[in-house]
């Protein structure tokens, strides 16, 4: 799958984007879980920023 997405971002404007892994604290079990997006590199730290 990382293969499909480093690919599609070779082409055009990938230099523009960043993918952002952000470790999450679930609220019932109190586990953590990994969530990641790719995101336009002006728009990284609101995507971290936010809940």
């Amino acid at each position: 799958m990382a293969k499909k997405t480093v690919a599609s971002l070779q082409t055009g404007g990938g230099k523009e984007h960043t993918k952002c892994i952000k470790m999450v604290k679930s609220e019932k079990t109190g586990s953590y879980t990994f969530k990641s997006e790719i995101v336009h590199n002006d728009k990284v730290s609101e995507w971290f920023a936010k809940k």
